[in-house]
């Protein structure tokens, strides 16, 4: 009796705790509202969904799309127009850095 009593009283005791490591992943979490963010500046930039997910491929589609729809919704209830995002080419560092003119070719051409 005694027994069972002490197992019921470990078992509520230890129902009412957080065990560390049987909780989500706190990166995991991270991920997903970087994705839900994510979503939701496609949306307020008028990109489709479906650019949205070309151009963040490595984020969890679900959650791109879930924070896209909350922002189209939130939008729409509150009459708010998205502005167009642009998106300009942009060279790697690399390409930059090779192209620009150096000392002694900047000094070459004033020469001549």
């Amino acid at each position: 009796m005694t027994s069972r009593l002490l197992v019921a009283a470990t078992v509520l005791l230890l129902a009412g705790c957080e065990i560390p490591g049987l909780g989500p992943d706190p990166r995991m979490l991270q991920r997903e509202a970087d994705a839900k963010a994510t979503g939701s500046a496609c949306r307020y930039g008028l990109r489709s969904i479906e650019d949205c997910y070309v151009l963040n491929a490595k984020l969890s589609k679900s959650s791109i799309f879930e924070g896209w729809k909350s922002m189209d919704g939130y939008m729409r209830e509150n009459s708010i127009e998205g502005i167009p995002a642009t998106m300009t080419p942009t060279a790697p560092a690399e390409e930059i850095i090779e192209d620009a003119p150096t000392e002694k070719s900047a000094g070459k051409s004033a020469a001549h």
